[in-house]
């Protein structure tokens, strides 16, 4: 049955990598780039738009404010990319913003920025795909048509390219992302030079369309509320700014500075596409409404419900283009693969923060352990579980989902602007050197100066988002805030009641017929347990403990931990350079049977006994693929060794209860007659 599954898995993702080439999976600056970069480059197709959009509802007039708007934006990029600089050389070990808060901030800030960003990056993907979808529309109508189900198999196409591993995923993106790069910026120079040079009037599609403003004349506090709007959603162009300092280790030696490098170029490149995009928006005179069927005016009547309004990166490469040429094509297709593909930087950023707070015992150990092709496969598998979700919950409607967008974007800001400042004070507090002190006090102030913009925009989107539909982000991380506390609390707890005391090792080994097997993770008491319980069932034959060398860090400490309580117990430790466990241990077991036939083999499993459904999610999950495959073994025994979690007797009740009403015999038996109380001071 394993190869039956193993053919279609190696043909859909490849062949398993081993884990001593870790090294040649890192990443240099020409890949890194459309790899953890591809979001913030392709957020300039739909921004200008966002823009545009919120501004329409006073009409056409507000037009006018949008280069403003942009000028703020580009402030933000600029200060923004300036201070995730300072972290990237601070903490090259791709902690990012999370590692930030959680060090300089404590463990409450660093979960409200994990989960700020798990939302964001699923909301990446749902964001990216649904306006790609959209974008491929203005070429392929039939896209639009059915847009949930394209949006689902792009969904399903990039987990699967990701599961081939990062550097493989990224050379395939690499070539859609320059070729968008390339194509813009051709847009915006050759719109340049037709306007400026050749003086030629370009217009857009939609220039000579009207719009029916929702409320003209907005004047006072109404106008800068709109403004502000529009320059929250606006700064979606910002989305994906963090996960270059989440994905430092992905980078080639050395690995700071070629990730500020690539943070550096990925910063200019945007903000010269999206300046670029909002000058030709406004001088090809684009139209765009919020309820295109209604307010946008067709030769004086509503486009109606047919009417598909195409993107302003569309009408811009039109007009600047001409509208089916070649280069218009070229443009329209490459956005939208960009767009497809900038949900690449969220399947890199998910899994890695997911791997780091499994690491830190926040979400379950699965996400923790790299796959077949060195790949956090677990991580990767559900990120697109829960975009695919989204995009089928919001029928793959991009403005709908975008309002849900920025809010974790400016959260994880914030804090990580606040963490680095507090960093640098502790370090000025002890440093004497000058030049350095230099260093850090302009490395402060560039923090400080990030810090409050941040949280000046943060309180924008808030105020102007909330209830077009950023409650539903804030009611995400709450969700995953209140997910890994309790995941945190319960994996605490289990390991407080397993902790193994000093002294608590077993007597001497007893002989036995057959080859006893202990398979040990750690040193605590469910591993003792099933030691004593080994050496009491031995006959003639050794017991030997089993381990699987996973993570190295991990097995030294176990061996180090292993001699320090003087267990008497020999611990064999088996090599797995494709990070399995279960194969292993099978191939070692057959070995043991080939070299003697006519012996045994027993295998004992620490088994953790729980009381809730959930937490059989955590628990016990490597024992259940062992057991399954030990059980077609000929000549082994498997014996789990069980260990009740306090959590157990909650279930141990209900049983017992069950048990009183459903024992075999009770229907027949009738109802137990229960013993008269006495009454007080009677006979006893």
């Amino acid at each position: 049955m394993s190869k039956l599954t193993d053919v279609p898995k190696r043909i859909l993702i490849g062949r398993a990598l081993r884990s001593d080439r870790l090294g040649e999976t890192l990443l240099p600056k020409r890949i890194a780039l459309p790899v953890f970069a591809s979001d913030p480059l392709s957020s300039v197709a739909y921004a200008p738009g966002e823009v545009l959009l919120v501004l329409s509802v006073a009409g056409v007039s507000a037009y006018h404010y949008s280069l403003w708007i942009t000028l703020a934006i580009v402030a933000l990029m600029v200060t923004v990319v300036a201070s995730y600089r300072q972290t990237v050389h601070a903490y090259p070990n791709g902690g990012g913003a999370y590692e930030v808060a959680t060090v300089n901030l404590g463990r409450r800030a660093g979960l409200s920025v994990a989960s700020a960003l798990l939302v964001d990056y699923v909301l990446t993907v749902a964001v990216s795909v649904a306006s790609g979808v959209e974008n491929l529309g203005s070429a392929m109508p039939w896209a639009v048509q059915h847009k949930v189900l394209v949006a689902l198999v792009i969904i399903a196409l990039l987990m699967l390219m990701n599961l081939r591993g990062v550097k493989e995923s990224g050379t395939l993106f690499a070539i859609p992302t320059y070729a968008f790069v390339g194509g813009v910026l051709l847009m915006v120079a050759w719109g340049g030079v037709r306007g400026l040079v050749l003086g030629h009037t370009m217009r857009a599609p939609t220039a000579d369309y009207k719009i029916t403003a929702e409320h003209a004349g907005l004047a006072g506090l109404a106008l800068v509320f709109l403004l502000l709007r529009a320059f929250s959603s606006g700064c979606a162009a910002l989305t994906g700014v963090e996960a270059i300092s989440n994905g430092v280790p992905a980078f080639r030696k050395p690995k700071s500075k070629n990730a500020a490098a690539t943070l550096s170029l990925m910063g200019v490149l945007a903000v010269a596409m999206f300046v670029g995009i909002m000058i030709l928006a406004m001088t090809t005179k684009v139209k765009m409404a919020e309820n295109p069927a209604t307010d946008l005016l067709i030769n004086g009547k509503p486009a109606g419900a047919d009417y598909n309004q195409d993107p302003v990166i569309a009408q811009v490469a039109d007009a600047v283009f001409g509208h089916g040429s070649f280069l218009f094509v070229f443009l329209a297709a490459a956005t939208a693969l960009v767009l497809f593909l900038a949900a690449n930087t969220a399947y890199n950023g998910f899994p890695v923060l997911g791997s780091i707070l499994a690491q830190d015992r926040f979400l379950p150990r699965q996400l923790h352990t790299r796959g077949d092709r060195l790949a956090f496969s677990n991580g990767i598998v559900l990120l697109a579980l829960l975009a695919g979700a989204l995009v089928y919950a919001f029928g793959a409607d991009s403005t709908k989902l975008i309002q849900l967008y920025i809010v974790g974007v400016f959260v994880s800001f914030t804090f990580s602007q606040g963490g680095m400042v507090k960093h640098w004070n502790r370090h000025l507090a002890t440093e004497t050197d000058k030049t350095a002190r230099r260093k850090m006090h302009r490395a402060r102030f560039i923090n400080a100066f990030g810090m409050v913009f941040s949280i000046l925009v943060l309180i924008i989107v808030l105020l102007t988002k909330f209830t077009h539909g950023a409650w539903l982000a804030v009611l995400g991380m709450v969700g995953w805030y209140t997910v890994m506390t309790f995941i945190r609390r319960h994996y605490d707890r289990v390991s407080e009641e397993i902790a193994a005391e000093e002294g608590e090792a077993d007597e001497a080994v007893r002989p036995s017929r057959v080859h006893n097997l202990v398979l040990v993770s750690k040193v605590h008491k469910p591993t003792l347990r099933a030691l004593s319980y080994a050496k009491l069932m031995r006959s003639s034959g050794p017991v030997e403990a089993l381990s699987v060398n996973v993570d190295p860090v991990e097995t030294k400490a176990l061996q180090q931990e292993w001699e320090r309580h003087g267990i008497d117990v020999p611990l064999k430790v088996l090599d797995s350079p494709y990070r399995e466990i279960t194969r292993p241990i099978i191939d070692y077991v057959r070995s043991l049977r080939k070299e003697s036939p006519r012996d045994a083999v027993s295998v004992y499993i620490p088994e953790y006994v729980v009381g809730h459904w959930y937490e059989h999610l955590l628990h016990n999950q490597s024992a259940l693929r062992l057991k399954g495959r030990l059980l077609f073994t000929p000549g082994v025994m498997v014996t789990s060794v069980p260990w009740q979690l306090d959590s157990s007797e909650v279930a141990r009740r209900r049983a017992r209860k069950r048990a009183e009403w459903n024992a075999p015999g009770s229907v027949r038996r009738g109802p137990v007659a229960q013993p008269k109380k006495e009454k007080a001071g009677g006979r006893k």
